[in-house]
This record gives C-alpha cells, sequence and structure tokens, in this order.
C-alpha cells in the first residue's frame, strides 16, 4: 500500500478535527461581534445612568425609573464587566439613599466603560484572527483529504466492480438516517455507561441529607437507588436502540472498499457459523460488539473485510462488509474475489461449499494468502484439511481456546502448515529490553484497553501467523480493544456535535 492511502485516514481525521475547531472558533468570533455591537451605547447610556442618580440624589423621584432602566440595560447587553458590576453597585447604594457611595462608583464608571469597549475589542479580534487561522488550517487540509478520498476510490476501483453488482441497492437517506439514530444510542449508551461507573467507583449523590443519621443513611442509600436504576435504563435504551439501528446502518461491501482503497481481506466461512459469530463476548463489561466484529476489527489492519453474505437474510450481520452472491453460481464469483483479495481468512467447518474454497485456495492462490481459523472442536475438521496438504496439522494435539477459535494456521511456500493455538490466557513477555519495558509500562497504564478477552487471544495468534509469513501489523491485537471502546467514543463524538449545534444556536438567537 502506498504512502497516500496510509495517510488518507490520519489527514481526513485531522481535516475533521480542525473544520470542528474552526467552526467553533468561527461560532465564538460571531457571539463576540454581537457582544461588542450590543455593549456599543454604553459610554451614552453611562452617563444618562450618572445624570440620572444626580437627579435623583437632588430629589427628583422620576429619576428612579430611569435609573433602574439604564441597570437594566447593562444586565442585557453588557457581559461581566466592570462597568456593569459599578452601574449595579451604584444603583444598590441609591435604592438605599447611599448617595454619596453611589456617585463615587459612577465617578470611575466613564473610564470602565472606555476599557470593558477596548476588551471586547480586543476579544473580537483574538477570536476572528483565530477562526480565521483555523479556517486557513481547514481549507488546506481539505484539500488533501478529497484528493486522498479519490486517490481511495480510483485504487479500490477494480474489485468494486467486481462486487458491486451483488450489494443490494438501498435508498440514499437510509444509511445517513439510521446513522444518526445510532448516534443518539451511542450517546445514550456513553451516558448511561459513564453515569453507573462513576456511581460504581463511590461517587454518590447525596442531595444534602446527613449520612450520619439512620434516617439520612436510609434515603441516601435510595437516592443512590435511584441513580443507579436511571443509569441503567438510560444504557439499556441506547443499548435497544443501537441493537436496531447498527445493522440497518451497516456498510455493503461496496462501500466499505470505496472508504478504505486497500485491496480487500476475503472472510469465507459456513453459513452455519453466522449465529455463534453474532453473539456478543459476554467477558467484557458493557460490550456491544460480537465475535465476528471483533474479528474484523483485527483484520482491518490489512484493509477491509468482506464477506459473502447469507442468501434471504433480512438484514446483514455485524462485522465483515457483506455482498450477495447468485444462490446457482457462487463458485466463479468468490474465486474472482479470491484473486483481487490480498488476504482469504477462512474459517473452517461443516458443509460441502466451504470445502470446495478450501480446495481452490490451495490449487489457486499463494499459500501466504491463506489464513484458515479453526473451531474449537477440531477433530473432525483436522482429519479433512489433512486431506488437501503435504503434511499434517496435527490441529487435534491444541487444546481449544475459546469456544469459537482453537488455532490459527498459515501456509509457508510449500504449503506445510504452520499451527498457533489460542492461548486462554496471554502469556507474559519475558523480554527485558529498554523497548519491551516501556511497551508493559504502558500496557500497565492503559490496562482498559488491553483485557485479556478471547477475542484478543484469536487476534493475538493470527498476528503471530501473519508474521510467520514476513506480514507484520504491529496494531492488530489492540484494534480489537478499540473497537469495544468505539460505543464510548462515538458518544463523546455526538456530545461534541451536540455543543457546536447549540452554540450555532445561540449565535443565531443572538443575531
Amino acid at each position: 500500500m502506498s504512502f497516500g492511502l496510509r495517510a488518507a485516514r490520519p489527514v481526513t481525521a485531522l481535516a475533521v478535527v480542525t473544520t470542528y475547531v474552526a467552526l467553533h472558533m468561527a461560532i465564538t468570533a460571531g457571539l463576540d461581534l454581537h457582544t461588542r455591537d450590543r455593549f456599543h451605547d454604553a459610554p451614552a447610556q453611562a452617563a444618562a445612568f450618572a445624570a440620572a442618580l444626580d437627579r435623583y440624589a437632588d430629589g427628583d423621584q422620576a429619576a428612579r425609573a430611569e435609573i433602574l432602566e439604564r441597570n437594566a440595560w447593562f444586565e442585557r447587553n453588557a457581559p461581566l464587566t466592570a462597568s456593569r458590576s459599578t452601574i449595579a453597585a451604584a444603583t444598590d447604594h441609591a435604592e438605599h439613599g447611599r448617595f454619596p457611595a453611589a456617585r463615587e462608583q459612577t465617578g470611575k464608571l466613564a473610564a470602565e466603560t472606555l476599557q470593558d469597549q477596548e476588551k471586547l475589542d480586543q476579544d473580537l479580534s483574538s477570536s476572528g484572527t483565530a477562526a480565521l487561522w483555523w479556517a486557513v488550517a481547514a481549507g488546506a487540509l481539505a484539500v488533501p483529504s478529497l484528493w486522498l478520498r479519490h486517490r481511495r476510490r480510483a485504487a479500490a476501483g477494480e474489485v468494486v466492480e467486481a462486487v458491486r453488482p451483488f450489494v443490494p441497492h438501498q435508498p440514499w437517506w437510509r444509511r445517513p438516517v439510521f446513522l444518526a439514530i445510532s448516534a443518539a444510542g451511542y450517546g445514550l449508551f456513553a451516558a448511561g455507561a459513564i453515569g453507573v461507573s462513576t456511581l460504581e467507583r463511590g461517587h454518590r449523590p447525596t442531595l444534602g441529607v446527613p449520612a450520619h443519621s439512620m434516617l439520612g443513611s436510609l434515603l441516601t442509600l435510595g437516592i443512590q437507588g435511584l441513580f443507579v436504576l436511571g443509569g441503567l435504563f438510560v444504557l439499556w435504551a441506547g443499548f435497544l436502540t443501537l441493537r436496531y439501528s447498527r445493522p440497518r446502518a451497516a456498510r455493503g461491501a461496496t462501500q466499505a472498499l470505496l472508504a478504505d482503497g486497500r485491496r480487500p481481506v476475503l472472510y469465507l466461512r459456513s453459513f452455519a457459523d453466522d449465529d455463534t459469530a453474532a453473539q456478543v463476548d459476554d467477558a467484557v463489561p458493557l460490550n456491544i460488539h460480537s465475535w465476528e466484529e471483533q474479528l474484523v476489527s483485527a483484520l482491518t489492519a490489512f484493509g477491509p473485510v468482506i464477506a459473502v453474505g447469507k442468501p434471504g437474510e433480512p438484514l446483514p450481520r455485524l462485522g465483515a462488509a457483506r455482498c450477495y452472491l447468485p444462490h446457482d453460481d457462487w463458485q466463479p464469483e468468490v474465486l474472482r474475489l479470491m484473486d483481487l483479495s490480498q488476504l482469504i481468512v477462512l474459517r473452517l467447518g461443516t458443509g460441502e461449499g466451504l470445502w470446495w474454497e478450501v480446495e481452490q485456495a490451495r490449487a489457486t492462490q499463494p499459500a501466504r494468502k491463506l489464513l484458515l481459523l479453526t473451531p474449537s472442536d477440531p477433530a473432525g475438521v483436522a482429519e479433512r484439511l489433512d486431506e488437501h496438504l503435504p503434511t499434517p496439522t496435527r490441529l487435534d494435539e491444541v487444546a481449544a481456546g475459546d469456544h469459537w477459535t482453537s488455532a490459527v494456521v498459515a501456509f509457508d511456500p510449500e504449503w506445510n502448515p504452520r499451527v498457533f493455538p489460542v492461548e486462554p490466557t496471554p502469556g507474559t513477555d519475558a523480554r527485558n529490553t529498554l523497548a519491551h519495558r516501556t511497551i508493559r509500562a504502558v500496557k500497565r497504564a492503559l490496562g482498559f484497553l488491553v483485557l485479556s478477552v478471547p477475542a484478543r487471544s484469536a487476534a493475538r495468534a493470527m498476528k503471530a501467523a501473519r508474521a510467520s509469513v514476513g506480514d507484520r501489523k504491529p496494531a492488530m491485537v489492540l484494534r480489537v480493544n478499540i473497537g469495544m471502546l468505539a460505543a464510548l467514543g462515538k458518544g463523546l463524538m455526538l456530545i461534541a456535535a451536540l455543543v457546536l449545534l447549540v452554540r450555532a444556536l445561540e449565535l443565531g438567537g443572538a443575531g
């Protein structure tokens, strides 16, 4: 893969962040401009206030209404400035008959008003300059981002043309609508997860109830229970929303290929395995990603992962992007996808179609291109696989690593198998170089990113298998856990977008 394609995602992400900051700064500059314009008449208002105060001190009772009116003008139109505070203090003194103190306050009012205007001018100049520079940066990044996007789409052209006829057509609005619904679900999920975890760590609301009394303790426990139930309800609402919207917002194979640009990873398996692959790994708290999604997260280190969908399924399974081949003439298309893919990951199982794919991969593809995943009970599978290979795999000697995958098999150029068991618990790294000590320290500090779950163990075995044929992807294991954290990250992105929307509405209301 060229450097341009490798840089596409970081450049696009940087362009999005820069554009967000530029919009935020532009809204800030707009609000500063509106504030300065509203404060434009402050010197005249301050002078009128001082004159009304003098008349009120001389016994003109009608001047009181004008004092209150000028004070209200500063409350409406002045930010938290010195002149606003001075007007409020002078008004309070006048209301209580302390006219010498009130006049002392107004003696410095004219100078404070001018200083406040200068401060607002400086704020506007600063925010305007920042908005301009951020806009220039966003525009500068938009150009390479769009160019790299064009390159990605061009690089994927051949395989896209091969897949496009087999991807069901969807209305243009369908995915954006369900992405918006998913965004709401991610927001609810993140809010509920953060709320519940905060309560679990002991940050419990007491609402001023004295905890030393028995009644206070009971009330505190009751309030805590209500907050926990509320957090769980929000979490569950987010989970249900995501369960409904995510399959409907899933990208098809064409969209996945165009978005990435790299040659794909072809994931082949028996359709009978889909129900197991769709299960959610319950070894990780607050997880919504299935086994297949976690597998795909690891494999995206190589490229976009595509798979042939089960004919007749109402919604695509989450994980690999689906295309749907004709039921009676699928073999030629699978062979073409094998040729166009950079990596073939084949999960062994039952079904004659699956073993036809094993045979064709063995006959038509380079040995280093194939990666096999074996089930937790490989006895019958091992015997049948050995019929296609020059040397036996001895898979029956491999202990089951989890209920889905027991081992990963790679091949040398002569098709001799190299078996990498999926360990239930990853082993410790005994190397003691400075680099490895640093890596271990980072892993301890970021323990939430390196949970020892079975899917991560399978990714570790796949990484070792690919490294044995010279294809090293250091981030492969970490991607499994990053996929699990994506829900919270997307929820936080939604919150950031809502903040920007609220500020934009504030600017619109100010205008």
